[in-house]
Parts: structure tokens; C-alpha cells; sequence
């Protein structure tokens, strides 16, 4: 117990502190994701803090905030809409029936998480290179960006001719324009000030109550959580505790339908959010120094969301600004985490009055500068100096992270990736040929053969004027999948159809068995040991060389 407790609490000042900032953070974020998924600002509320007190008390990494991100509310927009379709063809008495398929499809999301974590899928996020990685932190910072230059403007509810409703977006002008930009270079200009002067106090946290007090007594007429709220078709932040969502079961029809028609939304959204959980991870980690556990986190990320779903909540993932915020603001540990969710549960129960007169300028001057920090401007300096391969990635999935979405920049980035590394390893595989004394002409492979390699590999052969013995030596290459054993086959295959015999040396055993399998004449083809005579490790420290000159090189042709 104590050493669990000495985990929670690294430095309990800065975490208190810090955690506070960022639950004011998390207000207008979650609040927009919800005007998104057209789900009630409270539902996404409570499933913020449901799934940010799981996944602090029990995620892999300390100092990591999650909440409902917009990365997996956009996800289930369409869930949403199509739900309320079902219920009115099923005869349904609910009117909101697309609610209850989003908290059946956010309960099987988290289940398909919790089963990523318990097979180590986790660990899979460490092979995302790092072009990859810089491309979505300035995609993801641009995004959060444009979602604050928007909060410039008034939202107004229209009905089509076709009696659908929808918000559109009004300009500020005017005061109102110059006052909000005022108020949030005022808050940039305290974040950036205060911590040249003292660190003992957040500078997030007091920009955020200095700009509020002179908004409150000062008497200004400016956008605020309030207002926001109620603009968007809420009533307020007043809420109350989260508690079991009986309902679900009583109006949701559980059968093989319902669970078809969440499937695929609750896949793609586990996978969304797994992936943006797992990248914050991975940017804690290098601001932090540390390393977290991918594994937990999944199953911790899973578990939040099922608790979310049963409770009325929406999904969420990981948010990397407000864990920027967090690490900004000194949160290292759990307790960070936790008192984020429970200062939010706190705002909605009882200081729902307060919160709501914090104005909007504050919240984005926080979240600009938060910006600021995350986007990777070292990568203007380096995109010069990097191979041209690894700045397309960058570039490609910055692009397609504020264009589509972060899965599918995470996606095109590591396909490029890997087809790049496929090619230039291609052109890696060289044969270096020499005679024996007997006639016997032998081939050296050296390096990988693999799918990407096999046509230059086929090439090195000269089947038709080779002499009539012949020898492939694998001392230097490694055999790495079905392509290249097949390719072995095929060349095996021509030598003998030409009459000629050929010998296979220094397969490994995996590679041999596969053979042996595949053809019984490959037992007479294969010869010797797996005796790489380079790395033969001597039982007898008798047996080692007494010098050099007893070591026979053989220069390359």
C-alpha cells in the first residue's frame, strides 16, 4: 500500500495544481466534441471523467490525461444519427435511441482495448518511426489550433428547408472581437511571463483566474463556459453523479443485428483510440524521460471506456493537449490524473456557477500556448538534413492528421515507412562469387533476402553458363520469410532442370525444416551444419586461432 501510495503522489503540489489546470482545460474541449457527436455536453462530461479517473489510478503511464477526445467522438457521429433511424423503424419508445447503440458501441470499444492489452498489442507503438511520430504531434497541434481559432466565433442554430437543424458558425466583430483577442494575449503573455519569475505557482492556472477576475469584476460582456454551453443546446454544467445506466438494457435490443450494426464503429474507434493514447504515451515519455507501459495502458484505456458506456458516458482516449498542459504544469504522477477528474466532477456538482463565468479567452490562450509547446519546430530545422524519405512521412501525416483523421495519418505513415525500408534493404543483397579447386562455383549471399529483395537475388544467378556443380553459401544473409524460401526453391528448381548439381550451405534450422517440408530432395541439396564458420563459438578455449594469419580472407569480386 505504501509503495502504491508513493506512486501517486510524486510531488503532490504541482500534481494538485496542475490537475486543476487541466480539468478548466478540459471543459471546452470535451464540450465541443460533444456539439460534434451531437450527444448532451454532460454525457461527454461524465465519460471524461470516468475514463480520466481509471486510466490515472491504473493506465501505464503516470502524468497522461484522458478524457472524451474529438479524435473518437467524430467516430460515432454517424452511430448516432443512424441510431436514431433504427429506433424509429423498430418502433422504439425512446426518441433518443442513438444514444444507447453509442454506449453499447463505447462498452465493446473498450472491451476490444482491454483485449488488445491482455495480448500485447500495445508494444506495437514502439515500431512507429520517429518521422512518423513528429508528423502526428504538429498534425495534432494544428488541429487543436484551428478548434481554437473557431471559439472566435457565436453558434447559431438554423433549421433547412427540410426541417433539419444545425449550427452554423457567426463571426465575432466589432469589441467583442478586440476584447477576446486581448484577453487571450493576455493569457499567453502571463503563461509566458510568470514562469521567469517565480515556478513555485502554475502559470496556467493563475493566467486562467487573473483573466477571469478582470472579466467578472471588470463587468465584460465576453464569451464564457456558460454561454458556450448554452449555445451549443445545453442547459448548463449542472449535473450529477454518474450512476449505472439501467436503461440500456431495458431499450437496446441485444441481438446479433445491434451487435453488426456497432461492430464496425466500435473497432475503428478502439483502434482510434489506442493509437492516440499510445503516441501521447510515447510524447510523455521523451518529455519525461521515463518509459510507460503500453500494455496497461490498454487494458486501463478499455476499462475506462466499458465503465463509461455502462455509466452513461461517451468513449474517450488520451488527449494530448491537455497532457501537454499537465507536464507544462509540473503533473508527473497519478494523482495529476486524479485530481483532473475529480476537480471536473467537482465543477459539475457543485461550482457549476463559477466555472461557467471563466471565459473562453482564458481557456484558449492556455490551449495556444499549449500549441506552441507541442509542435515540433525543430522539424523545419532538420526537414533539410533528414533523408527526403523520412520528411515525406513527416510531411504526409501532419497533412493527413488535420485533413482526415489521426488513424489514418498513423496508417499512411508507417506503410510509407515500411515500403521504404523494404527498398532500400532490397538493394542491400549483393553475391559474391569465387571458384574451387574442384570447379565448383560458389555463391556468398550477403544480406537480408526477403519479398523485397527476391528479383535481385534471382538475378546474381547465371544458370545457363554456371559449371555443372554449384554452391549458394547463406554464411552472411538471413533467410526472413516464405518469399525468400520460396525464391531458394525456384532457383534449386532451374539448376536441376538444366542437369546441374547444386548444394545449399549455412540455412538456418527454421529455413531447412520449411525446405525439408516443402520437397523431400531438399535433404540431399542442403549440406552441413548451421556451422557459420565467422561466428562458431569454441566449447575448448584451445580451440581459438593463436593469431591472425590463421584466419583465410577472401577479398570480394
Amino acid at each position: 500500500m505504501t509503495e502504491f501510495i508513493r506512486k501517486i503522489v510524486p510531488n503532490a503540489k504541482d500534481d494538485v495544481l496542475a490537475g486543476i489546470t487541466v480539468s478548466l482545460a478540459m471543459i471546452p474541449e470535451v464540450v465541443a466534441f460533444a456539439f460534434v457527436a451531437q450527444i448532451d455536453p454532460l454525457v461527454a462530461l461524465s465519460g471524461a471523467f470516468i475514463i480520466g479517473l481509471i486510466t490515472a489510478i491504473f493506465g501505464g503511464r503516470p502524468g497522461l490525461i484522458s478524457g472524451a477526445a474529438g479524435a473518437v467522438a467524430v467516430i460515432f457521429v454517424s452511430l448516432i444519427s443512424e441510431g436514431h433511424t433504427r429506433g424509429m423503424m423498430f418502433d422504439v419508445p425512446v426518441e433518443n435511441m442513438g444514444y444507447y447503440y453509442l454506449l453499447a458501441a463505447v462498452v465493446l470499444m473498450g472491451i476490444f482495448q482491454i483485449v488488445a492489452g491482455v495480448f500485447k498489442l500495445g508494444r506495437f507503438v514502439r515500431l512507429i518511426p520517429h518521422p512518423v511520430m513528429m508528423g502526428f504531434v504538429n498534425g495534432l497541434a494544428i488541429v487543436i489550433f484551428i478548434a481554437q481559432v473557431k471559439m472566435f466565433t457565436h453558434k447559431q442554430l438554423e433549421v433547412t428547408a427540410e426541417g433539419v437543424k444545425k449550427y452554423i458558425n457567426i463571426p465575432m466583430q466589432g469589441t467583442e472581437l478586440y476584447t477576446m483577442i486581448g484577453l487571450v494575449l493576455l493569457t499567453m503573455g502571463i503563461i509566458w511571463l510568470l514562469p521567469r519569475i517565480t515556478k513555485k505557482i502554475p502559470a496556467s492556472l493563475t493566467a486562467i483566474l487573473i483573466t477571469s477576475a478582470i472579466v467578472i469584476f471588470g463587468g465584460l460582456e465576453v464569451s464564457t463556459v456558460g454561454s458556450y454551453i448554452v449555445e451549443g443546446g445545453g442547459t448548463g454544467l449542472k449535473g450529477e453523479l454518474p450512476t449505472p445506466n439501467t436503461e440500456l438494457w431495458q431499450y437496446l435490443p441485444i441481438n446479433l443485428d445491434t451487435l453488426g450494426f456497432i461492430l464496425p464503429y466500435a473497432f475503428l474507434a478502439a483502434c482510434v483510440g489506442l493509437i492516440e493514447s499510445l503516441m501521447t504515451m510515447n510524447l510523455v515519455d521523451e518529455l519525461t524521460e521515463t518509459r510507460g507501459n503500453g500494455n496497461r495502458e490498454c487494458v486501463a484505456q478499455g476499462a475506462g471506456n466499458m465503465l463509461s458506456g455502462l455509466f452513461g458516458g461517451t468513449g474517450g482516449c488520451g488527449m494530448i493537449g491537455q497532457t501537454v498542459i499537465n507536464i507544462n504544469a509540473g503533473g508527473r504522477g497519478r494523482l495529476s490524473g486524479i485530481m483532473m477528474a475529480v476537480t471536473l466532477l467537482t465543477f459539475i456538482l457543485f461550482t457549476d456557477k463559477l466555472i461557467e463565468q471563466v471565459p473562453i479567452a482564458a481557456l484558449v490562450g492556455v490551449m495556444i500556448m499549449m500549441v506552441i509547446e507541442t509542435f515540433a519546430w525543430s522539424s523545419f530545422r532538420i526537414i533539410r538534413k533528414i533523408p527526403k524519405a523520412d520528411a515525406f512521412v513527416l510531411v504526409v501525416v501532419s497533412a493527413v492528421t488535420v485533413i482526415y483523421d489521426l488513424a489514418i495519418a498513423v496508417f499512411v505513415g508507417v506503410i510509407i515507412s515500411a515500403l521504404v525500408f523494404a527498398w532500400e534493404n532490397a538493394k542491400k543483397i549483393r553475391a559474391r562469387k569465387r571458384f574451387k579447386e574442384d570447379g565448383t562455383k560458389v555463391y556468398e549471399i550477403w544480406g537480408p533476402l526477403f519479398f523485397g529483395s527476391i528479383s535481385a537475388f534471382n538475378e546474381k544467378f547465371d544458370v545457363k553458363n554456371d559449371p555443372e556443380n554449384v554452391e549458394i553459401d547463406f554464411v552472411e544473409s538471413r533467410v526472413s520469410d516464405h518469399s525468400a524460401i520460396e525464391a531458394i526453391f525456384n532457383v534449386v528448381e532451374k539448376y536441376e532442370a538444366a542437369g546441374k548439381t547444386i548444394r545449399l550451405k549455412h540455412l538456418s534450422e527454421d529455413c531447412k525444416a520449411l525446405l525439408y517440408k516443402s520437397s523431400p530432395k531438399f535433404r540431399e541439396v542442403i549440406v552441413g551444419a548451421v556451422d557459420d564458420p565467422r561466428y562458431h563459438l569454441a566449447a575448448n578455449p584451445e580451440e581459438f586461432p593463436k593469431s591472425l594469419s590463421e584466419y583465410k580472407l577472401i577479398p570480394e569480386e
